[in-house]
């Protein structure tokens, strides 16, 4: 398929496929594809607060098409194939499964809150959880029994989506280590890609400084999400500042009160 070459349907003549918090599928230009396109919503604690952040859903975009991007070329199945324009990227339609894969280095959030352990403390090793996705239902913790158990994914699924979370954390880990920020923790989704009569699992959905909590190592400061979900201000600059560091966002622009200004 020529997914490389074809014209896109302006988004007022687009078929609206879903819509989430931050993102919009429409879609896409060929069977099997979709137009995935980056809000400038930010929401916490299941859209129990909310607001509008301009700037937001570009540099989401960057970020997770410029990961995505690594990821396949280091052989990591992904549903991305690339980049349309500012907050938009195509990608292969896969049937998503219902869970939030988190990936936790160091204690922070929940982990912290649930368990009494000190945010910052370095863990024993990477420990991997399953979140149930359900707005309704907050998003509960679940065991791998649960998710076998109510047919959420099969225990073939499960090793392929532990094996696949290990290999993107080792990356991310590096990735973010080579540029002075520690990976504390991030979320990632995974969905079934069907090509003829075989299926694989892929990485899907997007990995940004939404779905990390990302900190300096040498000040700790937050560039992430948590930003808007403590109040602290400033999360356009901290995910500029993410940007930034990994050669997306130009050394010698000046973002404030234009919005950010990216690479090509």
């Amino acid at each position: 398929m020529d997914f490389l070459n074809r014209r896109y349907t302006p988004m007022s003549r687009r078929r609206r496929i879903y819509e989430g918090k931050a993102k919009v599928l429409y879609e896409g230009p060929e069977p099997g594809t979709l137009i995935q396109h980056f809000k400038d919503d930010a929401t916490a604690f299941n859209n129990k607060k909310h607001d509008v952040i301009d700037g937001k859903g570009v540099l989401n975009n960057r970020i997770s098409e410029y990961i995505f991007s690594r990821l396949n070329d280091i052989g990591v199945p992904t549903h991305f194939i690339r980049r349309l324009n500012m907050r938009e990227q195509l990608i292969r339609e896969v049937e998503i499964i219902p869970l939030e894969i988190v990936i936790r280095n160091v204690a922070a959030g929940s982990l912290s809150t649930r368990l009494g352990i000190e945010e910052g403390t370095a863990l024993p090793r990477s420990i991997i959880e399953f979140y149930y996705k359900n707005d309704a239902l907050n998003d509960p913790l679940v065991s791998e029994e649960h998710v076998t158990a109510f047919g959420w994914a099969t225990t073939q699924e499960i090793d392929d989506i532990i094996a696949l979370a290990i290999r993107v954390n080792d990356f991310l880990s590096g990735l973010f280590l080579g540029v002075g920020i520690r990976l504390v923790d991030f979320k990632m989704e995974c969905g079934r890609l069907w090509e003829n009569d075989m299926m694989r699992i892929v990485v899907a959905d997007e990995i940004s400084p939404d779905s990390c909590r990302l900190w300096d190592i040498k000040s700790s400061d937050k560039l992430d999400k948590d930003r808007f979900r403590r109040d602290m201000g400033g999360l356009v600059e901290a995910y500029s500042e993410v940007a930034r560091r990994l050669g997306i966002l130009a050394e010698n622009e000046q973002t404030q009160g234009k919005g950010p200004v990216l690479v090509k």
